[in-house]
C-alpha cells in the first residue's frame, strides 16, 4: 500500500512539475519575445543563429571597409579633379602667352602664377584622409612628394611613397586598393627618343638614356673642343666633335644622357625633352623657368619650348584623365558591392530574427491550453492523493 501511494504521488508530482516548466518556458518567451533563450531552447536553430550573427557581423565589418574606401577614393578623385582643373588654367596661361597676349614683363608674373599653380598642386598630392597620405602607395604615413628649393622657389619635386599598392579586403576573397601609387598617376611612363630644341646641332646618341622629361644641354667650348654638361656646370664633358654615343651624367642626379656630338656646330643651350616621361610638377618647374628666361633664348627658342610644354601638359593631362575613368571606375564597382553585402546583411538579420522571434499569438494560445490542463491536472491530482484506507479495503 504504500508503495502504490509512493508511486501515485511521484508520478503526480512529475506530471505537474513537467506542466510547470512548459508554462514557464511559454512566459519566457511572451516576455522576451524570442523562441530561443538559451542554445537548450533548439540546438539546431541555436548552432543556426550563430551562424548566422557571425555572418552579419562579417559583413558589417566588410561594408564599413567598403564606406572607408569609397570615401577615401571619393577624395582622391576630388584631387585628381583639382590637379586637372590647376592644369587646365596653365595651358591657357601658356597658349595666350604662345598668341603674344604677354610681354615680356607681363611673362614676369604669369611665370609667378605658374609657380602659385606648382605650389598648389604638390599641396593637393601630398593631401591626407584620416592620417594617411593618399598618392603614397603602400606608403601611407610619410608625404610621398619632396620638393627642393633654390631661394624658396621649388627646383624639383622627388616621388619617395612606395610603387606598391595597399590593398583592403572589402569582401571575402575581394581586395582593392584605396590609396594611389602617385608615381602612376602623376607621372608618364612611356618613354620615347630624346627630343633637342636648339641651335647647336647635338642629336640623340645611340644609348637609351635614363633622362625624364626636361633637361638643359648646355654647349660650350670651340670647335675641335666642345664641353657638354645637363647639370648646369657641376660636370662636364668634353669632346672633339666626333663621338656619336657620348654619355653626360648629372652629378645630381646620376641621370645619363646619349649625345651624338658629330653635328655640333655652335654653342649654346638646347632643351632636351623626353616623350613619354614627363611628370606634372617638373613640367610646371620648366614652364615656369621658360617664362623667366633666365638663360636668354631668343623669340624662336622660346616659342618652341612654348609648344614643346604644351604636347608636354598635353601628355600629362591624358594620364589624369585615365586616373580619373580608372578612380571613377573603381568607386561604382566598390558602391555595387556595398549594396550587395548590405543585402546579404539584411537577409542574415532576417533568417536570424525569423528563428529567434516567437509567434506570441501561438504562444498565447499554447499557455492558455497549458493552464486549463494544469487546472485539470491540480483537479485530478487533488482526487488521487485524498485516497484513504477504507478506499482500499472496500
Amino acid at each position: 500500500m504504500s508503495g502504490a501511494l509512493n508511486n501515485i504521488y511521484n508520478n503526480v508530482s512529475y506530471a505537474l512539475y513537467l506542466h510547470s516548466v512548459e508554462m514557464a518556458r511559454l512566459q519566457e518567451q511572451t516576455i522576451t519575445g524570442s523562441r530561443i533563450n538559451r542554445p537548450s531552447d533548439d540546438p539546431s536553430c541555436s548552432y543556426r543563429v550563430v551562424t548566422l550573427n557571425s555572418q552579419e557581423r562579417s559583413l558589417g565589418n566588410y561594408i564599413n571597409n567598403l564606406s572607408e574606401t569609397v570615401g577615401t577614393l571619393e577624395l582622391s578623385s576630388t584631387v585628381i579633379q583639382g590637379i586637372q582643373s590647376a592644369l587646365t588654367e596653365t595651358k591657357v596661361l601658356l597658349t595666350q602667352v604662345i598668341g603674344g597676349i604677354y610681354n615680356e614683363e607681363t611673362r614676369e608674373r604669369a611665370a609667378e602664377r605658374i609657380n602659385d599653380t606648382l605650389e598648389q598642386v604638390v599641396s593637393l598630392a601630398n593631401t591626407k584622409h584620416i592620417g594617411q597620405y593618399l598618392f603614397g602607395g603602400n606608403n601611407t604615413t610619410s608625404a610621398p612628394y619632396l620638393a627642393e628649393r633654390t631661394n624658396g622657389e621649388i627646383t624639383g619635386v622627388t616621388y619617395q611613397g612606395s610603387l606598391e599598392n595597399r590593398d583592403i579586403e572589402v569582401a571575402s576573397g575581394i581586395k582593392s586598393s584605396a590609396f594611389h601609387v602617385g608615381y602612376d598617376t602623376f607621372h608618364s611612363d612611356d618613354r620615347s627618343d630624346p627630343v633637342f630644341l636648339g641651335d647647336t646641332g647635338a642629336k640623340t646618341g645611340t644609348g637609351t638614356s635614363n633622362l625624364r622629361g626636361d633637361t638643359w644641354l648646355t654647349v660650350t667650348g670651340s670647335a675641335g673642343n666642345y664641353t657638354l654638361s645637363i647639370d648646369d656646370g657641376l660636370s662636364t664633358f668634353n669632346t672633339d666633335g666626333t663621338d656619336t654615343n657620348l654619355a653626360i651624367t648629372d652629378s645630381m642626379t646620376g641621370k645619363i644622357l646619349y649625345v651624338d656630338t658629330t653635328e655640333i656646330n655652335s654653342t649654346g643651350v638646347d632643351l632636351v625633352s623626353v616623350p613619354g616621361t614627363y611628370d606634372i610638377f617638373n613640367t610646371l618647374v620648366s614652364i615656369r623657368d621658360m617664362l623667366k628666361n633666365e638663360r636668354e633664348l631668343s623669340g624662336a627658342q622660346l616659342r618652341e619650348l612654348q609648344d614643346n610644354s604644351l604636347v608636354a601638359l598635353e601628355e600629362i593631362n591624358e594620364l589624369l584623365v585615365q586616373a580619373e575613368v580608372s578612380v571613377g571606375s573603381k568607386i561604382g564597382f566598390l558602391d555595387n558591392l556595398k549594396e550587395s553585402l548590405k543585402e546579404l546583411k539584411y537577409n542574415a538579420e532576417d533568417e536570424a530574427t525569423l528563428l529567434q522571434e516567437a509567434d506570441i499569438a501561438q504562444i498565447a494560445i499554447d499557455l492558455s491550453r497549458l493552464e486549463v490542463l494544469y487546472q485539470m491536472s491540480l483537479s485530478i491530482a487533488g482526487r488521487l492523493m485524498s485516497v484513504s484506507l477504507l478506499d482500499f479495503l472496500r
